[in-house]
């Protein structure tokens, strides 16, 4: 498990450790204690990872299409 503050994590980051923890814990050779620890930072992870997701698809989604259906430009995303 990772010092890191989670809010500072990439999403590869935050995928990577998140992974870790779920084999951990599907290995369960953690103490009881250290599994619950485990688990609410697995699930901070979790919750981190899908705000990225959710912000790089509304940037996504920002992109204009000409008549062609080329990208001709981004269109301002409220919030981002």
């Amino acid at each position: 498990m990772s010092d890191t503050p989670i809010a500072e994590m990439s999403f590869e980051a935050a995928m990577k450790e998140l992974e870790g923890v779920v084999g951990q814990l599907e290995r369960g050779d953690v103490e009881l204690e250290a599994s619950i620890k485990l688990y609410e930072r697995g699930a901070l992870l979790k919750k981190h990872c899908e705000k990225k997701l959710a912000e790089a698809e509304e940037k996504v989604a920002a992109i204009t299409l000409d008549g062609d259906g080329n990208p001709s430009g981004l269109k301002p995303v409220e919030g981002l």
